[in-house]
Formats: structure tokens, sequence, C-alpha cells
């Protein structure tokens, strides 16, 4: 987020469950703060889905267990995606941990990811990550860019 708004990104919106996090994030930022649409809420309740060129979910998706969470996750990113826009999403890959911070979570390689998103996207873009935890193990991560095509 600091790197959009330093690039001068005139519309960066924010969703997360805990204002707690929000409130660091706007202290952080100061008063850029101010040109950030703060939304707290659960990615998958009801919320105000901003349309966007860029969407992006780091560790998110991966934590959503539940067919009926992925599929309120998937109407909110079809709601908010512009037709051409890019999703970035970064989930654990096939490497990686099945339980996090005491939750479960859904592995995903890129190929895994594009299936469960649905036709409705292309995937062009993936990296591989071996992310170090504060804990000093390592997880996988995958980043996958998707463009909608419809």
């Amino acid at each position: 987020m600091d790197y959009l708004l330093n690039q001068q990104v005139s519309c960066v919106s924010v969703v997360d469950i805990s204002g707690a996090a929000l409130g660091r994030a706007q202290a952080r930022l100061g008063p850029a703060r101010a040109r950030v649409n703060w939304i707290e809420a659960d990615v998958t309740g009801d919320w105000p889905v901003p349309s966007v060129d860029i969407w992006h979910d780091r560790a998110v998706f991966h934590f959503l267990t539940a067919a009926e969470d992925r599929l309120r996750y998937r109407a909110h990113l079809r709601a908010g995606l512009r037709p051409g826009g890019s999703v970035i999403m970064a989930t654990f890959g096939p490497e990686g941990p099945d339980m996090c911070s005491g939750l479960p979570t859904v592995r995903y390689s890129p190929q895994a990811l594009a299936a469960e998103l649905g036709a409705s996207y292309a995937l062009h873009e993936t990296v591989r990550e071996a992310h170090a935890t504060p804990s000093g193990t390592t997880q996988e991560f995958w980043y996958s860019r998707l463009t909608r095509i419809d």
C-alpha cells in the first residue's frame, strides 16, 4: 500500500476484518491515510465492493476452507474487478502448511488456484516464495497473477 501511495495511485482500498490492524496501518501512513478507502469487514460478508483494476490478496484466500466462503469471496472479486483487471493472490502452495496460526488452510498450486477462481480468469504469471516466519520455519507461498477475461 505504501508503494502504491508513493507512486501517486489515486484509488486504493483496504479491506480487513480487524479494526485494530486498520488503525495501525492508518497510524503508520500518517496524513496519507486520507487517500485510502478503509473497509472494516469480513471478506466473505457484506461490504461495499469498490470497482478496481488490481485486486491484491496476500494470504487471505487460503484461510477460506469452507466452499460457501470461497463462493462469496469469488462473488466479491467478480463484482469488484473490472474486465481486463488483474488479481494478484498469494496462497500457500502444495508444500505449505495445512495449519497456520492455529487455523486450517487450503493449499494451492497456481493451476489449482486458477481452477478454483474459474474460467473468467486467465493465469499469466507465478512466483514461488519461501517465506521465512518469525518462528524460523519456512512456508511455501505462490504469488499468482490472473486477468479477468470477461
